[in-house]
């Protein structure tokens, strides 16, 4: 049986693109290398038929810290549990979704020559998909325009990979779970597997107004719960949603959330207009804003810089979007390439095909 590694976390961003391509994998055995306590782990262990192993890891900062040495010894330790774990397992392919705990798998996989495929989420490669791309045969971007921030001519524009569950949800379900007669659109407010208190901080302040007009599900985080008696009856909160999830994405008329690529691409699948606002600058390297930036240019997303939002800009911004929803929906409908699981499994097949392993 071919053997894949899956490598990539750090955030749910750098994980849930493998969990995708699980399903395409049935017929390979399967090793995931994440960190020993990362989301990765969290989110993997729970998946029957992956094997799991965890390595050190060393965070990749871009300013100076004194914890920059402590990881510079656990990446290197990271680097000899991979090589470790890499001559055990003996796999045909590798293939990496980012992240910091990418690098050293990376880095052992060209010493012990293992071909490894990697996708890049943001518009812009992060510091660890820049090195990672070095060793990579080919790099598969989520956006077209970052194929040309590629050296070598290794990119290649893929798409996102999309959990197909996402695609697959009941509206009529989605609603009976949340209670909401469907007499309002839904509007749904989500701030990333963490959630974000701006986020937060702006629906609150705007919830009289928007109660009025939508029907609010608002998964907020589990360190941002908050007591919501004396809200609106119309007003759902949840920390997180797990299996209904698909189900309240198809009742969702409308999206508020961050820029996070996974997250806007699964929205743009779905054919569901969104209000982004991006992590602004000085809290990230920008690659939300980037993300933002290329949605609206296209016409299936509405950009509001965080510096901006205020109770007024916020609630215009939803007035634009309500307003622009047919438009916004015909062009998710004529874009391109909104899935790229596909694409990822294909370019793993060719390669193996090509080294005479299929």
């Amino acid at each position: 049986m071919i053997k894949i590694v899956l490598t990539g976390g750090g955030t749910a961003g750098h994980v849930m693109p493998n969990v995708a391509l699980l399903e395409y994998l049935k017929d390979f055995e399967v090793h995931y290398i994440g960190s020993t306590n990362g989301i990765e782990k969290k989110i993997i262990s729970k998946i029957p038929g992956v094997i799991y192993h965890g390595i050190h890891t060393g965070k990749l900062r871009r300013y100076l810290s004194l914890k920059n040495v402590k990881d510079f010894f656990s990446f290197n330790l990271g680097l000899i549990d991979a090589r470790k774990l890499l001559r055990k397992i003996k796999p045909d392919i590798i293939f990496s979704k980012g992240g910091y705990v990418a690098v050293p798998v990376a880095a052992a996989a060209r010493r012990l020559k293992i071909p490894l495929l990697t996708h890049e989420s943001d518009y812009t490669p992060g510091l660890a998909n820049r090195m990672i791309s070095n060793v990579a045969f080919k790099v598969l971007t989520t956006f077209p325009e970052t194929v040309e921030m590629i050296k070598d001519g290794k990119g290649e524009f893929s798409g996102a990979p999309i959990r197909s569950v996402i695609l697959h949800g009941d509206r009529e379900k989605g609603l009976s779970f949340l209670g909401f007669k469907g007499e309002k659109p839904v509007l749904t407010v989500i701030g990333g597997s963490k959630g974000s208190r701006v986020l937060n901080g702006a629906l609150y302040e705007s919830l009289d107004v928007i109660c009025d007009r939508f029907d609010v599900v608002h998964i907020c985080g589990d360190r941002n719960v908050t007591d919501t008696s004396g809200y609106p009856d119309n007003y759902r909160q949840f920390a997180f949603i797990n299996e209904e999830l698909p189900d309240v994405f198809a009742a969702t008329d409308y999206f508020v959330t961050r820029g996070g690529s996974n997250s806007i691409h699964e929205f743009a699948a779905l054919k569901k207009p969104m209000l982004i606002i991006p992590l602004s600058k000085s809290a990230s390297r920008g690659d939300q804003i980037l993300n933002a930036d290329s949605f609206e240019k296209r016409g299936i997303g509405i950009k509001l810089e965080e510096e901006d939002l205020s109770r007024e800009s916020f609630l215009a911004s939803i007035d634009k979007l309500e307003a622009m929803k047919d438009t916004i929906v015909k062009n998710l409908s004529d874009a391109d390439y909104l899935n790229g699981t596909v694409k990822i499994y294909e370019e793993l097949i060719g390669k193996l095909k090509a080294l005479g392993k299929m």
